[in-house]
């Protein structure tokens, strides 16, 4: 047992309670929280509710080491170690080790070297002039657009044109938000969120606050069934992964046809996920949660659009560019933001250690100038996640040391053809629904 009283906070400069790891774990409930950062323990169960990143991310840890995330999603940890001075309750006793016995000691060491690597050369230093470049470029293409409709008139081709510019400022300021999102861009959080609003709000018409009560989650437990809210299609309408469709089959349970996911895929995925489910729900999620801000900055979208093109198509023709710009991009979307996730690992949180978890679920796409644009630099996925605030203009140069570390401990680092990773979702999709079969009928 601990050497005091479990979940009295510790002052400054008092001797702290200690803890071993199986007293930490056994606090992992849904109203009792405890995590440890660098081998001090805190009391997260009321806390996490006001979480700025979400009460989920932050419990996702409960009874965990969570000294990696904690480090790769806080730019200014100083700042942040302040107010969890009240949530202080203790910390790990001498002969506990820094993190949970059964992780991988020689892993989790390296990758928090390489972490202090990465910094002192330089590569969470963003580059402005790169974010203001993709700022520029986009804002380019919104005006080309409107000035195609406005010289050629709305015949067949320049509406054609128009709408495929659109949508590439759509997916283009999806990247750029996401580096806003994740603080790559500014030194300060305040300005970082402040863009961020910005460009998901008034170039994109979805909410800030949705996007990090999801992504953040993604981010802290990547393919982790019940805490990667990416996967929560999972078990409703395909199976994924192979155990948990093994278990699906075993079961007996069957929710949709599963063995023809990968036919089914094509209709219920990359077309359907913005304009038939995003579009709606975001106005659900503002609403709900009463992110009047969020709400505001969206409304200055559909407002400024609508004025933009109704002189010019009237009601009717621009409801019609308008979901036909959100079909295009739900393609490019989903297409992009899967194909490094779903061919990968899926199963419950097995809390590995930082690196071996994020390789297990992630994957690479070759670099190349397209594959960079086209992508957002999320080719660079292994790196992104490892460094979830490095500007992804620095992707590249970390990933030769990302690899090198990978082979030293005998991880998996997979890089492959974009096609190829396009073409891995469908046949993941269609291998997971053959287990699920197999496990139905004679397991």
């Amino acid at each position: 047992m601990g050497s005091g009283t479990e979940g009295t906070p510790v002052a400054a400069g008092v001797p702290s309670t200690q803890f071993t790891w199986e007293e930490v774990q056994r606090h992992c409930g849904r109203e009792d929280k405890w995590i440890v950062i660098g081998r001090k323990v805190y009391d997260i169960s009321q806390f996490c509710k006001r979480h700025p990143g979400g009460m989920r991310v932050i419990g996702h840890y409960a009874g965990q080491d969570a000294t990696d995330p904690f480090n790769a999603f806080h730019i200014d940890k100083k700042l942040v170690q302040k107010y969890m001075n009240t949530l202080l309750i203790g910390e790990l006793a001498a002969d506990q080790p820094c993190f949970e016995p059964d992780k991988n000691k020689s892993a989790v060491e390296d990758f928090r070297e390489l972490r202090a690597v990465v910094e002192h050369m330089g590569l969470m230093k963003p580059n402005r002039v790169f974010f203001f470049g993709m700022l520029f470029h986009i804002l380019l293409v919104d005006v080309a657009a409107w000035l195609i409709m406005w010289y050629f008139g709305t015949t067949l081709l320049p509406f054609l044109t128009t709408t495929v510019l659109l949508c590439t400022v759509q997916a283009q300021a999806g990247w750029l938000q996401h580096d806003f999102g994740h603080l790559s861009v500014f030194s300060k959080s305040k300005w970082n969120h402040l863009a961020h609003k910005f460009v998901i709000g008034f170039l994109k018409g979805a909410p800030a606050c949705w996007w990090n009560h999801l992504h953040f989650q993604h981010h802290a437990k990547p393919n982790c069934y019940r805490k990667d809210p990416d996967i929560s299609m999972h078990p409703l309408l395909f199976a994924l992964g192979k155990t948990l469709s093994v278990e699906l089959g075993e079961q007996k349970k069957k929710y949709m046809p599963y063995n023809h996911q990968h036919k089914y895929f094509f209709l219920l995925g990359p077309p359907a996920l913005l304009p038939l489910y995003f579009q709606w729900y975001i106005f659900y999620f503002t609403v709900k949660r009463k992110q009047w801000v969020d709400l505001a900055w969206m409304i200055t979208y559909y407002i400024r659009i609508a004025f933009t093109y109704i002189p010019f198509l009237g009601v009717k023709w621009f409801l019609i560019m308008f979901f036909l710009i959100r079909f295009l991009e739900s393609n490019w979307f989903v297409w992009v933001t899967q194909m490094n996730h779903i061919p990968m690992e899926i199963d419950r949180d097995k809390n590995k250690d930082w690196l071996t978890m994020q390789l297990a679920a992630t994957c690479n796409v070759d670099q190349s100038l397209f594959n960079d644009w086209f992508t957002g630099h999320l080719n660079f996925q292994i790196e992104h996640h490892l460094f979830p605030t490095m500007p992804r203009h620095n992707y590249e140069k970390a990933a030769p040391l990302v690899k090198s570390l990978c082979a030293k401990h005998g991880v998996q680092y997979l890089s492959k053809p974009l096609l190829t990773a396009f073409a891995d979702i469908v046949y993941s999709l269609r291998e997971s629904g053959e287990l699920w079969l197999d496990a139905y009928l004679h397991k």
